[in-house]
Order: structure tokens, then sequence, then C-alpha cells
């Protein structure tokens, strides 16, 4: 008699509901962060806002996906995953890196924007590090 439950092979993400939402919420915090300044810097804070928007767009894909049981039927879900989150985890930091010189040049512009740019970084370099753990935690499962 067939089990309902996937393979002992296949990866089934126990601690879904617990670690899955974290990086999605930081990154959307991030962007809208970035969207309440007054971008000064548009190569800069476009590139953050870049990264942080499609990363959590994608991120909610991934969890939705998670949500409808796709990785039941892909034996390549672990990789795919951990390779997604190892890479937005790289970009992130990139993006982290460039808010913190928005954050350092827009000093003298307004305590404001200053104080919101700051948030910002604090928030990049936290979802940069869920990103890596969460990929690291995928890969080593």
């Amino acid at each position: 008699m067939a089990s309902p439950d996937p393979p002992v092979t296949s990866y089934a993400p126990s601690d879904l509901v617990s670690a899955a939402p974290r990086p999605p919420i930081f990154g959307f915090l991030v962007w809208t962060l970035v969207a309440a300044t007054h971008v000064v810097f548009p190569l800069l804070q476009g590139w953050v806002m870049y990264v942080s928007l499609t990363s959590f767009l994608i991120s909610l894909m991934f969890l939705l996906s998670y949500l409808f049981g796709f990785y039941r039927r892909f034996e390549s879900w672990r990789v795919v995953d951990s390779l997604y989150h190892g890479t937005t985890g790289i970009l992130y930091m990139s993006a982290a890196v460039l808010q913190v010189h928005a954050t350092i040049v827009s000093e003298s512009v307004d305590p404001r924007i200053y104080y919101i740019n700051t948030a910002a970084s604090f928030f990049s370099f936290i979802t940069t590090l869920l990103y890596i753990l969460h990929a690291f935690s995928i890969y080593y499962h």
C-alpha cells in the first residue's frame, strides 16, 4: 500500500512556516525604506531597489510553490532552492554595501533621510545573512 508521505530521499522542509518567510519580510522592509527616502543617488539605490524587490517577488514565488507542494514533485528542488538563496545572498551583499555607501554620503543631506537609510542598511545586512543561512541550511539539510 502506497504511503501519502514523500519518499525518504526527497526534500521535505520541516521548518517551512517558521523559517521561510523571514528573508522576504526583511527584504520588504529594505525596499520600502529605500523607497521612503528621496533617492539622491539613483545608481546606488536603484541597484538596491532592483535586488530587494526582485528577490522579494521571487522568494514569494518560492514560498507559494512550497505551500502548494511543488517540492514533492522534483528531486532537484533542494539544489535549485540552495542556488537561488546563495545567489540572492551574494547580490544582497553587494546591495547592502552600496546602501551603506549611500547612507554615508547622505549624512549631510537631511537627518530624516539619513536615519531611514541607516535602517535600510541594517535590514539589508540582516536580509543578506538570512538568505545565506537559508542557502546553507537547505544545502546541508
